[in-house]
């Protein structure tokens, strides 16, 4: 891919993706990044006091001028409010706050989807068929803490990056039992958006619903209990837990293609399936993605792929461009 040089990239640029659970800091120049550190962002009142803690423990001599972070929920003007996570601050308070030149602020998943032309092949897993040379625009979906959607679309010799909170879609069930589960959640939340099956909380809410459609009681599993019961094939609610959880993803990623026209691709990003590559890819998943009628054939052509850097926005969020200035 052409990549055209955004501006900024030569100052010295503190980075950080900030999910609803953990957070991961570096340094960064000239696109590449170091020093990275994650945290629990349970220890944190707030976003100042993580950072100040990460420029506090770095060696002498390495003073970030800006700075590029990215957060999990919409970014619209200059104070951020999170989705998942009680941290809300203004940037240019921020910014003056840490004595810096800048400070940018963007979508979780617009920086996921800024690192794609960045992106090495070794840390892109085909999904389906591995189709190569495709061009146009590009979708990013991941199910982590919440479910992030992302895209960019390309203009002349770089691309336009577009944010956005897809994640908070309806639902769009597939099939009589999916059609169940959705009464199910509609009832618990209202709203039964995407993210409240694709997402660690939303596997668990999956597992829910079929325990209920079964007439049996729930265990306590946490996320990571579902998919180790899943891929061990020790709980027969918990494998059709996770084969839903892939289909679903599918049909929601066939939807992201659609809409963007996204014939150079759909990404996957999130940490949920990085550990179950050979089980997402042997899934439902891409028959799902494949199933939109009369735009079957156009959807074969359509590559998807696995993300298998943890935190893609990192790369993303070293490469933006910045205006630095007062």
């Amino acid at each position: 891919m052409n990549v055209t040089t955004p501006a900024g990239l030569d100052d010295l640029r503190v980075i950080g993706d900030i999910g609803g659970t953990h957070a991961r800091f570096a340094l960064a120049q000239r696109g590449a990044y170091s020093h990275l550190q994650r945290v629990d962002v349970a220890k944190y009142d707030s976003l100042i006091e993580a950072l100040k803690d990460y420029l506090a423990v770095l060696p002498s001599g390495l003073l970030p001028s800006v700075a590029v972070i990215d957060v999990a929920g919409p970014v619209r003007g200059d104070h951020v409010k999170m989705t998942n996570l009680a941290w809300s601050f203004s940037a240019d308070d921020m910014k003056h706050r840490l004595g810096l030149k800048a400070f940018r602020v963007l979508n979780d998943f617009a920086a996921a989807a800024s690192s794609i032309p960045y992106l090495p092949q070794a840390d892109c897993f085909p999904i389906g068929p591995d189709i190569s040379g495709v061009k146009g625009p590009i979708g990013v979906v991941g199910p982590g803490t919440g479910l992030g959607v992302g895209a960019l679309v390309p203009n002349g010799d770089g691309w336009t990056l577009i944010p956005g909170e897809g994640g908070h879609v309806s639902l769009p069930p597939s099939s009589e039992i999916e059609d169940r589960i959705l009464v199910i959640l509609r009832k618990r939340f209202g709203h039964a958006s995407a993210e409240r099956a694709l997402s660690g909380v939303g596997l668990v809410n999956l597992y829910h619903a079929l325990c209920e459609i079964d007439g049996v009681a729930a265990a306590p599993f946490t996320p990571a209990d579902v998919t180790d019961h899943a891929i061990r094939g020790t709980d027969p609610l918990c494998v059709k837990a996770f084969a839903h959880f892939c289909e679903m993803l599918g049909t929601v990623a066939g939807d992201l293609a659609l809409t963007l026209g996204a014939s150079g691709g759909i990404y996957i990003a999130g940490g949920i399936l990085l550990r179950f590559k050979e089980a997402f890819a042997a899934s439902g998943f891409r028959t799902r993605f494949e199933s939109k009628g009369r735009f079957r054939d156009w959807l074969q052509t359509v590559p998807t792929r696995l993300i298998l850097e943890e935190s893609p926005a990192l790369l993303g969020l070293a490469n933006v461009p910045i205006e630095v200035g007062v």
